[in-house]
């Protein structure tokens, strides 16, 4: 497939994969905690290995993407996440499993940036947000199968069959991807044949905003993906199958509509308004924190699932436009070096809130530390769009 949307639907199974692959460990806690003997902690590292070990990964992973090909980088990291995917499944400790959860970080690390880079040089400004929204998209629909697939796994097959059976669907994929992928001429320019570094990134006050909120706001999504199953099934006593589906199926379906509405959005307000992608994402971040305090102190299943649904539809504008907000305020040499770094960020606070949750279960911390991190997003958020009024203000 050549097309720019051919393309774009390869890569769209595939990072629905690697977010099935991500997602499944965290519907099966009851089970590894049985299985291998987890305590909450280390239920907690879960998470904040993986994030950490991704965010460390990025700016080595950036740099190759600005390198090498593109489409060498994408089949590498597909086969080396399927393989690290069943280790998991055979771990025999707690200690083995994490150590698992750390190499796909970095294989998984190498995706980012390559198939971003890539889809942003196929789609020009007009279809760019809309490009990136509907990539997006695949990591609503990976957390939705990887959330009900773990649980129905743990409750059917048993949880080792299921890391099993999805790493080998991962490798066959990868195995299709490599016939029908073919290698996409470059296209990058003389003027980008010298890739940017920290210190191009550094010059522009939009991006550094941009990275700045999208650090608590990944504190929040994480949040969800890592700790609300394990919630529901404590507080409400449902089964992992059905609180791994219902702590994802209204979260990830109300924002693939915000992700995909607020990419079509921003394309068209970009024509009109040049800063429009930076202030779509910066309303997201502003929007979300409500409703995310809201499902981590809402007393019933249907308050989760409806405060779930309204924060999926505001972080969505954000989760749709990151990148290409990114990429507007960067040259395109940095496009590699620029989507590792919002993504390095993005893990950082992801898993220094997932950790914190873990030490703060078995009390009423969670909801204090959800009221936190919910001020500190929106705030966040506030002083990106100040930033970019600032800096698009000047240039009139």
């Amino acid at each position: 497939m050549r097309g720019p949307w051919g393309i774009l639907g390869l890569l769209w199974i595939a990072f629905a994969l690697n977010y099935v692959d991500r997602q499944i460990a965290y519907s099966i806690f009851p089970a590894l905690r049985r299985g291998l003997g987890f305590n909450q902690v280390e239920l907690s590292l879960i998470g904040t290995v993986f994030l950490w070990t991704y965010a460390l990964s990025m700016l080595p992973a950036g740099r190759a993407a600005d390198r090498l090909s593109r489409r060498a980088l994408i089949l590498a990291s597909l086969g080396l996440w399927s393989v690290a995917t069943a280790g998991c499944g055979l771990a025999t400790s707690p200690a083995v499993f994490l150590c698992w959860r750390a190499v796909i970080a970095v294989s998984e690390a190498l995706y980012s940036p390559a198939a971003l880079g890539l889809i942003a040089r196929l789609h020009p400004d007009a279809t760019r947000s809309t490009a990136l929204s509907i990539h997006a998209s695949a990591q609503v629909a990976g957390v939705v199968a990887g959330g009900w697939y773990g649980g129905w796994a743990a409750d059917h097959i048993g949880w080792r069959a299921g890391f099993l059976a999805i790493a080998a669907a991962g490798l066959a994929y990868a195995v299709v991807l490599a016939f029908v992928f073919v290698e996409v001429p470059d296209g990058r320019s003389a003027k980008a044949s010298q890739p940017a570094g920290l210190r191009d990134l550094l010059r522009s006050p939009c991006y550094v905003a941009l990275c700045a909120a999208f650090f608590p706001f990944c504190a929040t999504i994480w949040m969800f993906y890592a700790w609300l199953p394990d919630l529901l099934y404590s507080r409400h006593g449902l089964s992992m199958e059905r609180s791994g589906l219902i702590a994802t199926a209204s979260l990830q379906i109300s924002s693939a509509i915000g992700i995909l509405s607020g990419g079509r959005l921003a394309d068209r307000l970009v024509r009109i308004i040049r800063p429009a992608r930076l202030y779509v994402a910066g309303a997201g971040v502003v929007l979300s924190p409500a409703f995310y305090y809201l499902v981590f102190t809402a007393p019933s299943v249907a308050g989760v699932q409806l405060c779930s649904v309204a924060f999926g539809l505001t972080a969505g504008l954000m989760m749709g436009n990151v990148f290409a907000a990114g990429y507007d305020a960067l040259p395109e040499c940095a496009y590699g070096i620029g989507a590792g770094v919002v993504n390095m960020c993005g893990a950082l606070g992801g898993g220094l809130c997932v950790l914190l949750a873990g030490v703060a279960r078995g009390s009423d911390g969670i909801q204090k530390l959800s009221a936190v991190t919910a001020a500190l997003t929106a705030g966040a958020g506030l002083v990106m769009l100040l930033v970019v009024a600032s800096q698009y203000g000047r240039k009139r």
